[in-house]
């Protein structure tokens, strides 16, 4: 497995509860363009309509090498492909308030493209900051740690 790229904002603005594996729908030039690694989850999330997933605003950049009929909008809304009993559970934890479902990382398996799909609960301003604490207490540790290695 290959990690492309991961939605490392999400991870500071939510809380990641549940994750699923969905395939997505693309065409060859923007296949090609995720392998050079152009593209980017920031600001994009997910949304249900009509029993199908889509992911709505992942930027995945024109490939400059594909001809002129193949130049799609970068940051169109693309078809996640996920199992109806996944669509039904993932449905059923994002209707609930304060829930949202956000791209997390998106991975080469095999051949194939994968996108981690989250189901998340929102993080309020003093949980952000807890969390931010934690961290530098946890690097700050680890600092003492090497140098007391050193000496």
């Amino acid at each position: 497995m290959k990690v492309i790229t991961e939605n490392r904002q999400a991870r500071h603005e939510y809380f990641i509860e549940d994750t699923y594996e969905a395939g997505l729908c693309l065409e060859g030039a923007e296949v090609k363009s995720i392998r050079g690694g152009s593209v980017n989850l920031k600001d994009s999330f997910c949304y249900i309509r009509d029993m199908e997933v889509f992911v709505k605003n992942m930027h995945v950049a024109v490939y400059d090498k594909s001809g002129a009929f193949n130049s799609r909008d970068a940051k169109r809304d693309r078809k996640l492909l996920l199992n109806k009993r996944e669509i039904l559970k993932i449905k059923s934890k994002a209707e609930q308030k304060g829930y949202a479902l956000v791209p997390v990382r998106l991975y080469f398996k095999q051949a194939l493209v994968k996108l981690e799909l989250g189901v998340c609960r929102g993080k309020h301003v003093y949980d952000k900051k807890e969390a931010l604490k934690e961290r530098d207490i946890k690097r700050g540790a680890e600092r003492e740690m090497r140098s007391a290695m050193m000496h």
